[in-house]
């Protein structure tokens, strides 16, 4: 069995995504707030001791041309804190081109108000990371 957490990265927030324990549906868990580095690393191994995850899947926000910019430094190097932090649940990354506006297309569809929104759109883009991974590796087999 595999589990994954996902993360999409941002400057002030986390949303997290987890899969279920075939691997097949990614579900929102929660937005970290994020404050400092060792806060979001504690809270995330809070996560992990309560999901047992076998890998971390990590948006990666690519341009639209696909080239790596500087915030996908910022996502790698949060990663590779994590990855020191966590040595044995591997790391994934996944093209997130489009995952936020996709949450938020999803979003307005169901009729959740502009407030609601901003609260789980982080969330919902980590569902939406995950979802394409798990969708990817299914693929795969």
């Amino acid at each position: 069995m595999k589990r994954y957490l996902s993360l999409d990265i941002g400057d002030a927030t986390i949303g997290i995504a987890v899969s279920d324990l075939l691997g097949l549906t990614a579900q929102g868990v929660e937005t970290i707030r994020r404050t400092e580095l060792s806060a979001d690393l504690d809270r995330l191994a809070q996560l992990v001791q309560e999901y047992e995850p076998t890998g971390f899947v990590a948006g990666l926000p690519r341009h639209m041309n696909g080239d790596e910019g500087e915030r996908c430094d910022i996502v790698r190097a949060f990663m590779a804190e994590v990855a020191e932090r966590f040595p044995s649940v591997a790391i994934h990354y996944w093209d997130e081109r489009l995952s936020t506006v996709a949450a938020a297309r999803a979003l307005i569809a169901a009729d959740v108000s502009r407030k609601k929104r901003r609260k789980v759109i982080d969330k919902m883009a980590a569902v939406y990371i995950l979802q394409g991974f798990l969708d990817r590796q299914q693929h795969l087999k």
